[in-house]
């Protein structure tokens, strides 16, 4: 486990977008927006640095979603999946800061959240990818064969950990955080 006084939690699209279940479908984790707001808290009180990320959709649902509480250090937005293409600068904010790991939740599971993890490590950081404070959406193959959400997750913490994260519980890391407090 990194050091998590250097260590950014990275809000990734907590957004009311994603509450549209006519268009997005089934999702799984009914917990996930209460781990969110869970690790927020956990790292404000500590007094480490919160990013939250924004995806800027074509029509609507730009809003963060009410679990998304306080001012972030920064707030980056993007119109891609990876936070690291967004504006300002995840990387160079993170670096000018000497954060050199990062904490992931948000939405989607093995989609925004899993390709920022994949960057994450491949630039280098320690990469915490927080299964329990994510979320998908049942997904149909190109056989046609639908993923639940919970295989889509399954395999997005079977692909990612020990190459490009470290799967890692809300309970442990919001614990890790509290720790920390001065």
């Amino acid at each position: 486990m990194p050091d998590l006084s250097s260590t950014a939690l990275v809000v990734v699209d907590v957004q009311k977008a994603f509450d549209d279940a006519a268009y997005w479908g089934r999702r799984n984790n009914p917990a996930c927006e209460a781990n969110v707001a869970a690790l927020i808290a956990a790292w404000r009180a500590a007094g480490n640095r919160i990013v939250f990320v924004r995806h800027e959709f074509a029509t609507h649902g730009w809003e963060l979603k009410d679990v998304v509480t306080g001012e972030p250090d920064v707030l980056v937005t993007k119109t891609v999946n990876s936070a690291f293409y967004g504006s300002p600068d995840l990387d160079s904010w993170l670096r000018s800061r000497g954060l050199d790991a990062i904490a992931l939740c948000g939405i989607t599971t093995d989609h925004c959240v899993e390709t920022t993890a994949r960057m994450g490590g491949n630039l280098g950081y320690d990469v915490l990818f927080v299964l329990d404070a994510t979320h998908t959406f049942d997904r149909t193959g190109p056989d046609g064969t639908v993923m639940t959400a919970d295989e889509l997750a399954r395999a997005t913490a079977t692909s990612l950990h020990g190459e490009f994260a470290t799967i890692v519980a809300t309970a442990d890391l919001a614990s890790d955080a509290g720790e920390l407090r001065h």
